[in-house]
């Protein structure tokens, strides 16, 4: 096994010295600079790319390989996949400045390497559930911009038909988006057993915030993972604040990865998209194999404030903005692939511009969509199986008591 001991706070992932790590330090040659000769011309072929020395560090638990077998297709995609999130958020943060958007919105811009690295390394068959910063991972699911959009204006093509706003969000093996702090993670030990008692090949990733990580339920649903092996890989996206408190303010240990006790685990940078899905393909190898369940902590950082309703300054300094920004893990990874000639510089720039055409155009459509009926047999649908609604339904007092025709 191998551990390694990175800086406790800020999650400047500190570069360790040969002394420090010997077994290393002697083959990765290609820690930061890929062999350009090994890239192939073929989009679909897969090579090598390096993942840095510094990604990850292990409790009880081997770390992925530090290289990762991909295609020059990929690398694109996951840049794609990025950029879409990246402007999906920037056009919700302009429509709730437009008071287009009401309620609660809380962006994910800057975390976008985690939903992105993940879904890479899954498939759709497997399941995932998270908290409220959702938008990225539901766009990742297969949801569209459209009805993502629509969802939080408030309109009938939404995914959850006008009714469930920012928080409230889910499609095929995607479980939302939970408005609950904390309560993802017990409910995704539940799909986890599901999964498990149905004799399921898949896996279950179960995310929550360091602003969960406290919470009694999370370390329930830790406890009857182990004693159960459930086939789940929690996450704990750290984005080093929890509304506008700071983790070392809230937890007395800050090493959330640890925190399983008795699951093995694993911090992972955040900020790179690589990283990520290397750490996730390994981790559902592990879990496939029915050795149980893994605790995840991917340090990320949350570029805008907790929600729309916060100015993200108060609590933060424009030093630690202007610092975090500069990891920013889309400009990051599309420099790494332009100088490893996945890309050029006018490619990138055609993509940026093939993302902001699509992601214009969903957004007309979705603000052109009707507001649902304002009207009982609307307010109704969805919450039973259709055929299965109960004669009457119970208002707030007897006399607003609906009576199905």
């Amino acid at each position: 096994m191998l551990s390694r001991r990175l800086q406790p706070k800020g999650f400047a992932f500190a570069s360790i010295s040969k002394a420090q790590v010997p077994s290393i330090a002697s083959h990765r040659a290609l820690a930061h600079v890929a062999n350009l000769e090994d890239i192939p011309n073929e989009e679909d072929k897969p090579f090598s790319v390096p993942i840095s020395d510094d990604s990850f560090e292990t409790y009880h638990f081997d770390p992925p390989p530090y290289s990762l077998e991909t295609t020059k297709k990929q690398l694109k995609h996951l840049y794609h996949d990025m950029s879409m999130i990246r402007r999906m958020e920037t056009v919700a943060d302009s429509l709730y400045k437009d008071r287009k958007i009401r309620g609660f919105c809380h962006l994910s811009t800057g975390q976008e390497a985690v939903a992105v690295g993940i879904e890479h390394a899954i498939t759709r068959n497997d399941k995932l559930i998270t908290a409220y910063r959702s938008h990225g991972f539901t766009l990742m699911r297969g949801a569209t911009v459209k009805s993502i959009i629509a969802e939080l204006l408030g309109r009938q093509d939404g995914i959850s038909f006008g009714k469930g706003g920012s928080m409230h969000m889910f499609c095929e093996s995607f479980f939302g988006g939970n408005g609950i702090v904390g309560a993802s993670v017990p409910l995704g030990a539940g799909i986890a057993f599901a999964q498990q008692f149905n004799d399921k090949q898949n896996v279950t990733i179960n995310l929550f915030g360091d602003g969960a990580a406290n919470q009694g339920q999370v370390h329930e649903a830790f406890n009857l993972a182990k004693l159960w092996s459930l086939p789940v890989i929690f996450g704990c996206e750290n984005n080093r604040y929890g509304m506008g408190t700071s983790a070392e303010r809230a937890s007395a240990m800050t090493d959330y990865y640890k925190r399983g006790q008795y699951i093995p685990g694993l911090r992972v940078n955040g900020m790179d998209v690589l990283a990520v899905l290397a750490a996730v393909r390994h981790g559902k190898e592990y879990v496939q194999a029915g050795k149980g369940p893994l605790l995840y902590e991917y340090a990320t950082y949350r570029f805008a404030g907790h929600s729309m309703s916060d100015p993200g300054t108060a609590y933060r300094s424009r030093d630690e903005l202007k610092t975090e920004r500069a990891k920013d893990p889309i400009s990051s990874f599309r420099d790494k692939l332009i100088d490893w000639g996945v890309f050029t510089e006018d490619q990138a720039k055609g993509i940026d511009r093939s993302v902001r055409e699509v992601i214009h155009k969903e957004v007309t459509e979705a603000e052109k969509s009707p507001e649902p009926e304002l009207k009982a047999e609307v307010l109704f649908q969805d919450i039973y199986v259709r055929g299965s609604e109960p004669n009457q339904r119970r208002g707030r007092t007897i006399d607003e008591t609906y009576y199905s025709r």
